[in-house]
């Protein structure tokens, strides 16, 4: 009987609830849709998830890429379509050959982007400068006035991809242009690595940012600073240490999913290899339990950045992840696993605008809980580029509403 209790009515109360159960199961295929409201404390806002049959949907704001490499030419006619079909706007990084270090080329390499993008496409491109130790607090004043940028990229000399012509001394050459950044408020975007020979790969990160980023939010702490693509629990803590709003970080995909490991399981993995390098499985824990805490000061950051498969695949291979057209999937994985799909939104669409200050996009694309396979090879006139998880099925696809 229901009202018995012991051991009997235990198991009774919980075949009931499975009838109740496998009922609801039942009248979600008969309706073709059902809406479950999850009301537990992990889904306290009440996210909407819709139930087709036993396929799971979730519906967010069409999310920006607050870092992504479009790269020139035939590179950027062939991989623009696979960031634009996902993302309202992007932060488009300036190291290109020759660096994008004027407004006037700024504004020149945004044309190039529009003229590339499908017809149909809404896409936005932010132009960022890059900084040098020659840059002058009147060419800060120059891209605040034109409108089209939206931050200038830090890049200490030789720390990554077209990095040759980057700061050498940040303090001693590039401290009045920061000033003029805090008056025209432009955040500082920061890829946040030593480049000393003498500090291990794994370390460059942590000893960056006691060299160089703590002492600048104490001498500038009216700047606002974007840490790019954290890669360690020491950046987190850098993070979560300033005052909210005034630094944020992006995060990559491959940061969130995988680390050192995935450079060598099997031999030498070249389309895992990217700058900063992965880090250690306690990092990268560190990293997943900040994004998914629902913390504002992180942001949905891709750092896609394709390279030709014949320059990754030899004795000196590029530096970059191709992600753009997996990012949104392996993202709600993350958030997924995390148990905190209600924060993925936040993540990946609110977050970001809310820091740069612009508005949060109005259109909207859904995932869906459906097992699709990624390409092998993505095949252009001028190469290949091989995608990250190529060959692999990833448990999320995106569909534009």
């Amino acid at each position: 009987m229901f009202g018995e209790k012991g051991s009997h009515g235990t198991n009774i109360n919980k075949c009931c609830i499975l009838n109740l159960l496998l009922f609801c199961m039942d009248k979600c295929r008969m309706f073709g849709e059902m809406v479950l409201r999850f009301s537990s404390k992990r889904f306290e806002n009440h996210k909407r998830f819709n139930c087709k049959g036993t396929r799971m949907e979730l519906s967010i704001t069409q999310p920006d890429d607050w870092h992504l490499h479009l790269r020139d030419g035939d590179l950027l006619e062939g991989i623009i379509p696979h960031s634009a079909k996902h993302f309202g706007r992007a932060i488009v990084m300036p190291n290109l050959k020759p660096p994008i270090t004027t407004t006037a080329a700024a504004l020149a390499y945004r044309e190039s982007i529009l003229k590339a993008l499908p017809k149909d496409s809404s896409f936005t491109p932010l132009m960022t400068l890059y900084l040098t130790d020659m840059t002058s607090p009147d060419e800060i004043k120059c891209a605040k006035k034109s409108g089209a940028v939206y931050g200038v990229k830090l890049y200490p000399a030789g720390a990554t991809t077209n990095s040759q012509d980057g700061v050498t001394d940040l303090f001693g050459k590039c401290f009045p242009v920061l000033e003029e950044m805090v008056e025209q408020d432009l955040p500082l975007l920061v890829h946040g690595e030593v480049t000393d020979p003498n500090v291990d790969i794994f370390d460059r990160e942590k000893v960056y940012i006691e060299t160089i980023l703590e002492p600048l939010v104490q001498k500038l702490p009216q700047l606002k600073i974007v840490m790019e693509h954290i890669t360690t629990m020491d950046a987190v803590k850098f993070v979560m240490s300033c005052k909210e709003g005034s630094v944020g970080a992006t995060v990559t995909p491959q940061h969130l999913i995988l680390n050192r490991n995935a450079l060598f399981q099997g031999g030498l993995q070249p389309h895992n290899y990217c700058l900063p390098v992965l880090k250690r499985e306690i990092h990268r824990q560190a990293i997943v339990s900040a994004v998914t805490s629902g913390s504002k000061r992180f942001f949905l950051g891709t750092d896609s950045a394709p390279h030709e498969k014949r320059k990754k695949e030899c004795a000196c291979g590029c530096a970059g992840i191709f992600n753009a057209p997996v990012a949104l999937s392996v993202y709600a994985k993350v958030f997924e696993e995390a148990g905190a799909l209600d924060k993925l939104e936040a993540f990946t669409s609110f977050n970001g605008s809310d820091f740069y200050g612009l508005p949060r996009n109005k259109s909207k694309l859904t995932l869906k809980k459906a097992p699709w396979k990624v390409p092998e090879l993505l095949s252009f006139p001028f190469g290949d580029i091989v995608p990250m998880f190529a060959g692999g099925t990833l448990e999320w696809e995106v569909s534009l509403n």
